[in-house]
């Protein structure tokens, strides 16, 4: 009996290929679930964005001056949102073609190996350090509700930021467990809820406070050079929009037909997500800076909980619930961002190194990824630092000029025309940002 043609094994096999491709696409935590709709957009953008971020933007503000800090506030929201809506544009770009998360766009536009190694490196450093930086603020949060309950139990000056950094953690290693991320839902909606929470909550509790006595708002005499903490909260406020390191992956949940694409409910979705976000980001930022001017805290929280006038009665009670819902919030936010880490691990460990789809590997892979972003926040719990570091380094590039340079690839835009010049412009100076820091 002959054989089959090696033409025909060929197609075979791959037959076999894509067949199991299509399986594993079906398992992966993005792909793993398409029935989302605008609203889960809008809810899953808000948390993503309103991170932690947004309690170091009065800080920013005190580095930057009132002018810069106002112009980088504003600009900074135009421009992330018309890269924002570039991602989603992108999305679909090509008719039967979805680039489900972000190195798949970047493949396309860069080569197959050199988008990986342009977009794999920034996405996993942005999604991890993120994650890092809500196990810090989360062990933060903590300490100061356990402080303010605390005051006289001698014991509480035992506890140190690693063993609330610890129970923070707890939360992570449970929330882990749901597969994918319409099954985080419910998590990204209980967060994005509280993000409004803690938020106006700051800014209530600084107006009531009323502004402090001598109160400064020029440049701070310090040691610190005013150009290097001028970029360093460039960084800080590039650490503040970094939904887009995620956009394409909330994107993938959503069902697309060629009649009923996904970037319309998408984009309706960041819309209300992108207003939601100058509601709670501009009243942060100018308040907070206006209340308590050079002397405020890297975490507005912690001016506030530092305020003689707050630390009795109603409005410390208030301190106490924005900090938890910094906490809930947190819960949420980090695991919108550890999930397309998941999605990459996951892949990699069943396509190159062919383990099997197995819940096994999926919880352990987890839970070493929750672990290692414990140990890491534990080893530096330095809040302000760590949002000017990642905010310039990693942040700027994929949040301003990377999808500026994509979308001047493949769309192609006439030169020195409308489209081209904007995107010269918009993705141009955040590379400044990331030289300097």
């Amino acid at each position: 009996m002959k054989g089959i043609p090696s033409s025909s094994n060929q197609i075979l096999n791959q037959d076999l290929v894509e067949d199991q491709s299509f399986e594993l696409e079906d398992w992966l935590p993005i792909t793993a679930s398409r029935n989302a709709n605008w609203y889960y957009s809008a809810f899953h953008n808000v948390t993503a964005i309103v991170g932690a971020g947004v309690l170091g933007l009065p800080y920013a503000m005190s580095e930057l001056g009132w002018g810069p800090g106002v112009v980088v506030l504003i600009l900074s929201w135009v421009i992330t949102l018309y890269t924002f809506w570039q991602m989603i544009e992108m999305h679909e770009m090509f008719e039967g073609k979805r680039f489900d998360r972000y190195h798949e766009l970047g493949q396309a536009a860069f080569g197959k190996k050199l988008g990986l190694y342009i977009v794999v490196p920034l996405q996993l450093l942005v999604e991890t350090s993120a994650c890092i930086v809500y196990m810090v603020t989360g062990g933060e949060s903590l300490k100061n509700i356990h402080r303010q309950i605390s005051v006289e139990d001698h014991k509480c000056g035992k506890l140190k930021i690693r063993h609330f950094i610890l129970i923070f953690a707890s939360s992570q290693f449970v929330l882990s467990l749901l597969k994918n991320f319409n099954s985080i839902s419910g998590v990204s909606l209980v967060a994005a809820v509280m993000s409004v929470s803690y938020s106006t909550i700051a800014w209530v509790a600084s107006v009531t406070n009323g502004v402090e006595d001598n109160v400064e708002y020029g440049y701070k005499n310090e040691n610190t050079s005013v150009l290097l903490r001028f970029f360093g909260a460039l960084g800080e406020m590039a650490f503040a929009y970094a939904g887009h390191n995620v956009v394409l992956e909330i994107q993938a949940t959503i069902p697309s037909t060629p009649e009923n694409p996904s970037k319309r409910p998408m984009w309706k979705g960041a819309i209300v997500a992108y207003i939601i976000v100058a509601f709670c980001y501009f009243p942060v930022a100018l308040i907070g800076f206006w209340i308590f001017g050079n002397n405020v805290e890297d975490n507005i929280l912690k001016s506030l909980q530092g305020s003689e006038r707050l630390i009795i009665g109603t409005l410390k009670r208030f301190i106490i619930v924005a900090n938890i819902s910094v906490i809930i919030h947190l819960m949420g936010s980090y695991q919108v961002y550890a999930m397309p880490v998941f999605d990459m691990i996951e892949s990699v460990m069943i396509k190159k190194w062919h383990f099997s789809p197995t819940r096994v590997l999926r919880y352990t892979i987890r839970w070493t990824f929750v672990a290692a972003t414990m140990g890491i926040a534990i080893a530096l719990p330095h809040f302000g630092a760590l949002l000017s570091f990642f905010g310039g380094f990693v942040f700027a590039p994929t949040t301003y000029f990377i999808p500026c340079i994509i979308w001047l690839i493949l769309k192609k835009p006439k030169r020195f025309g409308l489209s081209w010049c904007i995107n010269w412009v918009s993705g141009t100076p955040p590379f400044g940002i990331i030289i300097v820091n």
